[in-house]
C-alpha cells in the first residue's frame, strides 16, 4: 500500500536488472529497511527519453542481461511477500506496457500485489483505457507534473492520480543537481490547489539536505540517480551502500533536533 510513514517519505527508485535481477531484489530490501517508503521498479528502456546518462547507461546494461517486464513484475512480487508493508510501484515507459497489453498488465500487477505504476511518457490525454483498467484492479496511477504544466492540464493529471502526484522538480531530464531551483515549491503549492493527495518531488534530488528541503514544503522525494550511481559503482555489493546513503538522508534533520 502506497502511503509515506516517514516525513519526508522516500520513493526510491531502482532500474531492475542492473547488474541483475538478485541485485536488485537485494538493493530494494535494504532500502525499504533503511527507510524507504515507496520502490519504484524500473523497468529498463532502449530509448529512456526522460532520464539522465547514469539511467541510460542502467537501462542498457539491464536490456543486456535480457530483462523484461514480466521479470521486473516477478521481482515485485518477491518483494510483496518479503516486505508486505512497503509501496511498491512499477516505473516504466509506455511501450513494454503496450507489448504486454495494458489489461494484462493491471491484471499481473493486481496480482503480484504491487501498488500501481507511473507511465513516464503516458500523457494523461491518451490515458483514458488505461486509467480505466487500472481502476478496475484497485490500482494506483501516479502522473508526473512539470513546472511548465498549465492550470488545466495540471488540473487534469491529479484528477487522474491515485497514490501520490509526482512533481517534476525542474524541466529536463533526470540526475543529481547541486541545488532545488525555486520551481519546485512553487508546483507544489500549485498542486495542492487541486488535490489532497501526496505529493512527492522528484528529479535531481541526492543530498540530505536536499532532502530536508523538499520535505519543509512536499510529503516525500523521489531519488533515482543517485541510488542508480551507487549500484553503477559497487555492482553486486551495492545494497549495503544504498542503505547507508538511505540512512543518511535522515541524519542532517536528526542531528539538527539533537543541537537544540
Amino acid at each position: 500500500m502506497i502511503g509515506f510513514e516517514h516525513k519526508p517519505g522516500l520513493v526510491a527508485y531502482l532500474t531492475c536488472g542492473d547488474p541483475d535481477l538478485a541485485t536488485t531484489r537485494k538493493v530494494a530490501l535494504a532500502a525499504i529497511d533503511s527507510g524507504a517508503d515507496v520502490i519504484e521498479l524500473g523497468v529498463p528502456f532502449s530509448d529512456p527519453v526522460a532520464d539522465g546518462p547514469v539511467i541510460q547507461r542502467a537501462s542498457e546494461r539491464a536490456l543486456q542481461s535480457g530483462v523484461s517486464l514480466k521479470q521486473v513484475i516477478e521481482v515485485g512480487v518477491e518483494l510483496r511477500k518479503l516486505r508486505p508493508k512497503a509501496g511498491l510501484m512499477i516505473f516504466s515507459y509506455l511501450n513494454p506496457v503496450l507489448r504486454l497489453g495494458i489489461e494484462s498488465f493491471a491484471q499481473q500487477l493486481a496480482a503480484a500485489g504491487i501498488d500501481g505504476a507511473l507511465m513516464t511518457d503516458l500523457t494523461v490525454e491518451e490515458a483514458g483505457e488505461y486509467v480505466e483498467l487500472m481502476r478496475a484492479h484497485e490500482l494506483a496511477t501516479v502522473f508526473l507534473v512539470a513546472p511548465t504544466s498549465t492550470e488545466a492540464r495540471l488540473k487534469t493529471i491529479v484528477e487522474l492520480s491515485r497514490g501520490f502526484v509526482y512533481a517534476v522538480s525542474r524541466t529536463g531530464i533526470t540526475g543529481e543537481q547541486q541545488q532545488l531551483t525555486a520551481d519546485a515549491a512553487q508546483i507544489v503549492a500549485r498542486i495542492r490547489r487541486f488535490s489532497s493527495l501526496p505529493v512527492a518531488v522528484g528529479f535531481g534530488i541526492s543530498t540530505a539536505e536536499q532532502f530536508q528541503t523538499v520535505g519543509s514544503f512536499a510529503d516525500a522525494a523521489v531519488i533515482g540517480s543517485a541510488i542508480v550511481s551507487l549500484v553503477e559503482k559497487h555492482g553486486r555489493d551495492a545494497a549495503e551502500p544504498v542503505a547507508n546513503f538511505i540512512r543518511g538522508l535522515r541524519v542532517e534533520k536528526s542531528v539538527a533536533q539533537a543541537e537544540r
